[in-house]
């Protein structure tokens, strides 16, 4: 691997961070007092900013009216974007728009592309990713109870959905519904858009997420699908590729959640060491001179190294050899580094002591928040198993001494 930067990415990643700091880092206090509609102009404006430093949309092709950076450069930019709960969404990257806009590029028809695909490049619009049931496991993703069955020229589609992230006020929704149930397990789903404005897409509610129910896109919702009626028109790629398309959008989508989790992780370091610094905890004595606090800070530093070059080395063997040659990298990620965060965030709420516990710093939110990153997109145990059965059979038929 080659960890040189270009001078064209050290501008953006320069540009990047100011803004970051200047312009969102001070809208966090209303952000976290559940202010958000009226915050959501404010970030239109950001947005307006973003788009005239051509900053806009950093990961999606150039032909789209994106950056059209590699894989390596976007997930440089994630990390630094991560910093803030505000900097994917004020920068059009976010999820689950961004793997919506790569399935919708790779898979979705022109008609598709016109009505869906460019307007959510351009962020005039939003949509949300339909998979999650209520009453099904995670774990398994081809037990599916929600159904599309054929009428006509439409499809009727029934099913309870949730955890549908951003549905609050998305355009459409990308629905994950069984099309033929006596198919193999992995050929029986497939994915069909659905307008969120079509009877029997029924927004029941923001579910409250440790104790936040949230607004707009940092929401999540839950969805019951009640006959409702798309024209079959709307599937997306081929009937029963469901899964196939939804493993397209796991790996690279997989290399962004960490790098933003890896952002994280540099925020709520900064954050501890200052606090170490600065906190006075007897005459000439701060947090910093205590070695427990030193030993955090060292454990910290390191482990954040380490799952930054795990995820970096991921981004590169995806890049040179495709997302199937690298699903070991990409599980390993995934379980490593959602728990270096939980770790590194949990280290900097202790060193703020009562003040970790509030909303008067980002900490808490990220606590909150951020837990889920070992259930989503594949709990850790269910990536532990893959990585292991991928070790395991290379050692078959080998002596080993």
């Amino acid at each position: 691997m080659d960890f040189t930067i270009s001078e064209k990415m050290q501008t953006i990643l320069g540009m990047i961070d100011e803004f970051v700091v200047k312009e969102l880092i001070p809208l966090e206090k209303d952000f976290l007092a559940d202010r958000l509609k009226e915050l959501l102009p404010v970030l239109e404006e950001k947005r307006a900013m973003v788009r005239q430093m051509e900053l806009w949309a950093p990961l999606h092709p150039a032909e789209l009216g994106g950056m059209g950076l590699t894989l390596m450069e976007s997930a440089l930019v994630f990390e630094a974007l991560g910093r803030t709960p505000l900097g994917l969404y004020t920068f059009g990257c976010m999820a689950p728009d961004a793997g919506n806009i790569e399935i919708l590029h790779k898979f979705g028809t022109p008609e598709q592309a016109k009505e869906f695909l460019v307007p959510l490049v351009a962020g005039k619009i939003r949509s949300c990713f339909s998979m999650t049931e209520v009453d099904m496991p995670g774990s398994n993703p081809v037990m599916m109870e929600t159904t599309a069955v054929k009428d006509g020229d439409d499809y009727v589609i029934n099913g309870h959905k949730w955890y549908t992230s951003s549905a609050d006020g998305a355009a459409f929704a990308i629905v994950m519904a069984v099309t033929d149930p006596d198919a193999p397990p992995h050929r029986q789903a497939s994915m069909i858009i659905v307008p969120a404005d079509t009877p029997g897409f029924n927004l029941a509610r923001n579910i409250p997420v440790m104790g936040h129910e949230g607004h707009g896109y940092f929401s999540h919702g839950e969805i019951l699908y009640q006959n409702c009626r798309v024209p079959q028109k709307n599937l997306l790629g081929q009937e029963g590729h469901g899964f196939v398309i939804a493993q397209e959008r796991l790996g690279p989508g997989r290399i962004h959640h960490c790098m933003r989790w890896i952002g994280i992780c540099n925020r709520s370091f900064d954050l501890m060491c200052a606090r170490a610094r600065d906190r006075i905890i007897a005459p000439n004595r701060k947090l910093a001179d205590r070695q427990l606090v030193q030993a955090m800070i060292a454990e910290s530093a390191a482990e954040i190294q380490a799952a930054r070059l795990m995820v970096l080395h991921a981004a590169w063997k995806i890049q040179e050899s495709g997302t199937k040659e690298a699903r070991k990298e990409i599980s390993m990620i995934k379980f490593t580094v959602a728990n270096t965060m939980q770790r590194v965030v949990d280290r900097a709420l202790q060193v703020h002591g009562g003040l970790g516990m509030t909303d008067d710093t980002i900490i808490a939110h990220f606590f909150r928040h951020e837990r889920a990153s070992r259930i989503y997109d594949g709990v850790d145990e269910v990536h532990k198993v893959s990585v292991a059965r991928q070790i395991l059979k290379t050692y078959e038929n080998k002596t080993i001494k």
